[in-house]
């Protein structure tokens, strides 16, 4: 049997206990059994003696050795009336190694007495004094051989080690049996539910059902359920994140070569003769141009070539007047009935490090996702953005007048595809921005949301050795 396994270990286990047990039934049966004997020895000794008490007269020395031998002992002696007269007597075969007086009622000493005679197989001649039955003299008193009470108890050692040993060995195997059923049974449907799960985790019909009667049991199935379903999804959501990220790839390898064809159209237009046109150049130049760049970086990431941010200084009014004009006309052309007003809070001078496209789009998507939640309203809201600066950080608050998150945004928030903002989004604008924000080594929280509206904090640290 391998005693690393529960079952080894469980049987392990019983056999030290149920030898524990034969011990403390043992010890006090055999104490037991010496004291009844040498009780039954008085009380033979004291019906020998009687007999020939009864009688007035003295007996023939071949009845009284028939007596004595009857009784088990060597001689008699009863005290009577303060008198101690001995009854009964033949010649003792050696000297008493010990008197044992059955009237002191001590356990551990009858069990130490019990020990040492067993211990002992040498025959010695002993001396009980107890106590006469039915009040017939103060006290009565045996010498006697040890011999066959040492037998004796040997005997009745074995028979009950026997008995006992039977009913031990029964009683483990339904302990076992038991142990088997209740415990280990439900353990290997447990291992064999994880197994099975281990081999295929994205297939849901191998997540265990938790069905185990024991308590104990059933919580362990129960965590395990849990775990394999939140595994299961992520991996769901990771094969899921795969296949967009190839077919992202692929149409932006396509979308590259239209933006530029676009690109090097936008170029000429600067040269046109309208003056609207001319002016509406540079921003729809530039507009393409981030496009272009998107284009690339996808395709960058599409090949586990995650980009690093180009870092540089400059202004930040500039750019976040560029966000604001570009979620200002989106505003316009959707046309929802919700008026949306901006407001800019940006000293002139601030100046930053970042890379600029990088920061474009994390301001662009957490204004996007402002706007479309104050037009979901279709009630007036405002957006602000404002910045400032410490002597370790740049930061800029995005906040607006919207309807605030939702609970299962806020439960996953900058996660993707676990709850937009609104009815139908992906949650993919906030994922980005704070992927890209923790590639400047900064963070992006959200301060607060409620029925007022929402507001996220963007930091960056001067030092990047500090993020």
């Amino acid at each position: 049997m391998n005693f690393n396994t529960l079952s080894g270990r469980f049987a392990l286990l019983t056999t030290a206990f149920v030898l524990l047990a034969e011990v403390l039934i043992l010890v006090p049966g055999i104490t037991n059994f010496r004291r009844d004997y040498l009780e039954t020895r008085l009380e033979r000794a004291q019906i020998a003696s009687l007999s020939l008490l009864a009688t007035d007269e003295s007996i023939a020395s071949d009845l009284e050795s028939e007596l004595l031998e009857n009784a088990g002992v060597f001689n008699v002696v009863l005290r009577r009336d303060d008198i101690r007269q001995l009854v009964l007597s033949s010649p003792i075969p050696g000297p008493i190694s010990a008197t044992y007086d059955l009237r002191e009622h001590s356990y551990w000493r009858s069990v130490r007495d019990t020990l040492t005679l067993l211990m002992n197989p040498r025959p010695d001649i002993i001396r009980v004094i107890g106590e006469p039955v039915k009040q017939a003299g103060q006290l009565i008193e045996i010498t006697m051989d040890t011999a066959g009470l040492r037998q004796g108890m040997i005997d009745f050692a074995l028979r009950l080690l026997a008995l006992s040993a039977a009913f031990s060995v029964l009683t483990a195997l339904l302990l076992n049996l038991a142990a088997q059923r209740l415990i280990v049974r439900p353990i290997r449907h447990v291992i064999g539910h994880m197994t099975a799960w281990a081999a295929a985790p994205d297939d849901a019909r191998t997540i265990i059902s938790p069905s185990a009667s024991m308590a104990e049991v059933r919580a362990a199935e129960s965590a395990l359920a849990a775990m394999q379903r939140t595994v299961t999804a992520a991996l769901k959501q990771r094969e899921r994140l795969a296949q967009l990220g190839q077919a992202v790839a692929k149409i932006s390898h396509d979308l590259r070569n239209v933006l530029t064809t676009s690109q090097i159209l936008a170029d000429r237009m600067e040269s046109s003769a309208d003056p609207a046109v001319r002016r509406a150049a540079p921003k729809l130049v530039g507009s393409i141009s981030r496009a272009v760049n998107l284009c690339e970086t996808t395709l960058a990431f599409g090949k586990a070539e995650e980009p690093q941010p180009q870092m540089s200084l400059f202004h930040l009014a500039p750019l976040a007047a560029d966000v604001v004009e570009a979620e200002r006309l989106a505003a316009e052309a959707a046309d929802t009935g919700a008026t949306v007003d901006f407001v800019t809070d940006i000293p002139a001078g601030l100046t930053i490090r970042a890379d600029r496209d990088q920061l474009y789009r994390v301001l662009s998507n957490l204004m996007r996702n402002a706007r479309q939640a104050i037009e979901a309203t279709r009630r007036p809201g405002t957006i602000e953005i404002g910045a400032g600066e410490d002597e370790s950080q740049w930061w800029v608050r995005v906040g607006d007048t919207g309807p605030g998150l939702p609970s299962k945004a806020q439960e996953n928030l900058f996660q993707p595809f676990t709850g937009g903002i609104r009815k139908g989004g992906t949650g993919l604008g906030l994922a980005i921005a704070a992927d890209l924000v923790r590639g400047h080594s900064g963070r992006l929280e959200l301060v607060r949301t409620g029925e007022d509206g929402t507001e996220f904090m963007l930091h960056l640290p001067r030092d990047l050795s500090r993020g």
